[in-house]
């Protein structure tokens, strides 16, 4: 029996530094100051994007499958950072969110960014910025 409360204590200590490299990794990725609330109230139009993106035939599938993923996470009742948390609580989706972004558009560019977009070309310029792209000289 004592064998596997070491294996349990082991396995949940484990886990527990998962989280907490996980916590790390979201506050490394983080949009820096006014940009994360800028990209909270976008979260409408990005969650409508993500969709589009994702049923590009034109988009290499691994980026497909990675936004699939992406809305899938979203879609969970149960995020990586408890909503209890200050600030991050309410912000990992929008990190996470902004992480796949900037995967995504080093990958294929901005032109499909630029092309799905769904809502202001406003919004398009804050996108831009949290998928770490320079503002659109002509829109």
């Amino acid at each position: 029996m004592n064998t596997w409360l070491s294996i349990a204590l082991a396995a949940a200590g484990g886990l527990l530094l998962a989280w907490l490299l996980v916590i790390a990794a979201l506050l490394t990725v983080r949009p820096r100051g006014s940009l994360l609330t800028e990209a909270v109230r976008l979260l409408p139009d990005l969650l409508r994007l993500i969709p589009r993106l994702a049923r590009d035939p034109s988009l290499p599938r691994g980026v497909r499958v990675r936004l699939w993923l992406l809305l899938a996470y979203l879609a969970m009742p149960i995020d990586l950072v408890p909503d209890f948390i200050p600030v991050l609580g309410h912000a990992d989706d929008v990190i996470v969110v902004a992480a796949v972004l900037r995967a995504i558009v080093r990958r294929t560019g901005p032109q499909a960014l630029n092309r799905h977009w769904p809502g202001t070309d406003d919004g398009l310029a804050a996108v831009r910025r949290l998928a770490g792209l320079p503002a659109m000289t002509n829109p």
